[in-house]
């Protein structure tokens, strides 16, 4: 279930309310490798508006650019499970602070927010802080240049956060990659070469083959 302010609930009852999205992305700069944040949102002029930050539940204000920068993002599917969710955003080719954000930025898995404001149409405020809808990260891009009288666009695929959960864990159980997180960790010294060890018992001599568990009153 999504909860969402007094305020919201409030104009979403009364059907007094218009909706804009707002994206934020956190990309790196090509040259130093930094962190930089880009807000843009879907109607005209630049503006400030106050988000709730998903990460800490609480207001900030963030500069969104408008004027077409933000063109349209595709429905963002509510599910309450584990899955990995794919979201398209399309974004003006010529507008310059989308040229900076895909030119002079590397946006390969940079962070995207996608929010969701909802203004009275009356006094053309805010209701609440606009509440965070989907977090991901930047799957694909693809700059579209169109041909004499079509369309360009600039395309994002992103990918939800959730896409985590499937990345394996490259460590492997080696005393390589145990001293890396501590020099003075033996604990698998001999772990390549374990196997290979003959151990004498009695009269026996050479390897001890090992033998399956037995179960005990059923179980283990």
């Amino acid at each position: 279930m999504r909860y969402i302010s007094a305020a919201n609930q409030l104009a979403l009852e009364q059907r007094q309310l218009v909706a804009r999205d707002f994206l934020w992305l956190v990309a790196r700069d090509r040259q130093s490798g930094s962190p930089v944040s880009e807000g843009l949102w879907s109607d005209v002029g630049n503006i400030a508006a106050a988000v709730v930050n998903p990460d800490t539940g609480s207001a900030e204000t963030r500069n969104w650019y408008g004027t077409s920068s933000l063109i349209s993002i595709d429905d963002i599917p509510l599910v309450a499970n584990l899955s990995v969710q794919n979201v398209s955003l399309r974004m003006s080719q010529v507008h310059e602070e989308v040229q900076r954000i895909v030119r002079d930025y590397d946006c390969r898995q940079a962070r995207v927010e996608i929010y969701r404001g909802l203004f009275d149409p009356a006094t053309r405020l805010m209701v609440a802080p606009a509440e965070c809808r989907f977090i991901g990260f930047v799957d694909k891009i693809e700059i579209r240049t169109p041909a004499e009288n079509q369309d360009g666009s600039v395309v994002m695929v992103c990918a939800s956060h959730t896409q985590e959960f499937t990345r394996s864990n490259p460590e492997t159980r080696s005393h390589a990659s145990q001293v890396l997180r501590d020099p003075n960790d033996t604990f698998y010294k001999d772990a390549a070469t374990v196997e290979d060890w003959e151990l004498f018992w009695g009269s026996e001599k050479g390897r001890v083959p090992t033998q399956k568990r037995k179960k005990l009153f059923g179980i283990f």
